[in-house]
């Protein structure tokens, strides 16, 4: 019989994989492609420290947002569809690939984008990506039958329209882009919801945690690289070593603790509905734009320890824990508090995040002193969560004995 999932087997039909498959893991083809997703991902980290580093955070931000949004939704869109319907043929693989080039078209335009508002690569990239995925649901439309093929069709049409949208960053005057950038990101957003409002893709809860899980260590890992790049040019250029060594040490803490409070769940048992699993891979779009402008932060930290940016002590230290700040409270949203018990437990994450903020005003120990706080918050779970484990334990052995 010819696996599900066979590149060598011959081009066939485009089917619903179960929901309840066993062993179910991400695909060297989808690791490929999350990899170079983030190299769009570090374009868009390098020209928003630019950005910053100028004094135009302002302006910087709204880019990353808007070029993190074509990013994040092309991922996320491919990352649920294979989680339903990928088989590894060969088209299939073709078409991947494909998408895989127009993330890199993108990237290639993310520097026009924030420099001179010129959109047209960033488009077409994003084009490309958007019209190989609606190929894809062509091929399950083809495939399936009844409400399947119409729930496929309503994907085809919403993704089509809504590319032709996008046109009109390339049409009107830059002063327009927000607001249409505004209602394209909520059009884009609601084409799952229409699409399958009666029929749901079959998405693999272990695979999808899996996937998000996989890319926020991508992630992460990027903002280290980039973290690590700003130091050693700090080290050969000015040899500031008492400047850059605490923001180095900070930016660590910070990143060793955002792995660790992200993997401290296993969230794939909180997936249980569409519903929740909407908001959930929705929520994301903060997880890994917070996440990836942390890494920029530090950048843009270093930076002005050393002289390079014009910019004061107070935006540099905001720059690395106000995304600290949101990715703690986005993780807490979406993953932890569906697993703390009590008030104490609960109150770990939104409190860290309230004392992150407040490390703003410390001056050049405020990336150290924020990277300790968020250690501590580590410290202070695990030891809550060993305490609840053990005061469950004693209350079991308590009641066997009686």
């Amino acid at each position: 019989m010819t696996s599900s999932h066979d590149s060598t087997a011959p081009l066939r039909r485009l089917t619903a994989r179960g929901p309840g498959e066993a062993h179910r893991v991400a695909s060297p083809l989808e690791l490929f492609f999350d990899l170079c997703f983030v190299v769009a991902i570090a374009q868009a980290g390098v020209q928003l420290v630019h950005a910053v580093a100028e004094s135009h955070a302002g302006e910087g931000i709204l880019n990353y947002a808007m070029v993190f949004f074509a990013i994040w939704w092309a991922w996320m869109n491919f990352t649920w569809f294979a989680s339903a319907y990928d088989n590894d043929d060969i088209l299939y693989r073709l078409v991947t690939l494909l998408q895989i080039a127009g993330v890199l078209i993108l990237a290639a335009g993310v520097s026009r984008a924030f420099e001179d508002h010129e959109f047209v690569a960033v488009w077409l990239g994003y084009a490309i990506m958007r019209f190989a995925l609606s190929s894809q649901w062509l091929r399950v439309a083809w495939s399936a039958e009844g409400a399947e093929r119409t729930m496929a069709l309503r994907y085809v049409g919403g993704v089509l329209i809504c590319q032709v949208g996008w046109l009109g960053l390339l049409l009107l005057p830059e002063d327009g882009r927000l607001w249409l950038f505004l209602v394209m990101a909520l059009l884009e957003m609601c084409v799952p919801l229409y699409a399958e409002k009666d029929h749901p893709t079959s998405w693999h809860p272990h695979h999808i945690s899996e996937r998000y899980g996989l890319f926020t260590i991508i992630v992460l890992g990027e903002t280290i690289a980039a973290a690590t790049v700003a130091v050693k040019s700090g080290f050969d250029e000015n040899d500031e070593l008492g400047k850059v060594l605490p923001i180095a040490a900070g930016g660590l803490l910070t990143i060793f603790a955002a792995w660790w409070i992200y993997f401290v769940v296993p969230i794939h048992g909180h997936l249980r509905s569409s519903r929740q699993a909407f908001l959930w891979g929705y929520g994301h779009y903060v997880v890994f734009a917070s996440a990836a402008a942390i890494g920029a932060g530090l950048e843009v930290a270093v930076e002005q320890a050393v002289g390079q940016a014009s910019i004061s002590t107070l935006a540099a230290s905001a720059a690395v824990t106000l995304p600290t700040a949101l990715y703690l409270i986005a993780v807490w949203a979406l993953h932890a508090r569906h697993y703390k018990v009590g008030p104490a437990q609960q109150a770990v994450l939104p409190v860290t995040a309230l004392l992150v903020v407040c490390c703003t005003f410390l001056g050049g120990w405020a990336v150290l002193a924020a990277g300790l706080v968020s250690a501590l918050a580590v410290a202070t779970g695990v030891t809550l969560t060993a305490r609840a484990a053990a005061r469950e334990g004693a209350a079991r052995t308590s009641s066997a004995a009686v």
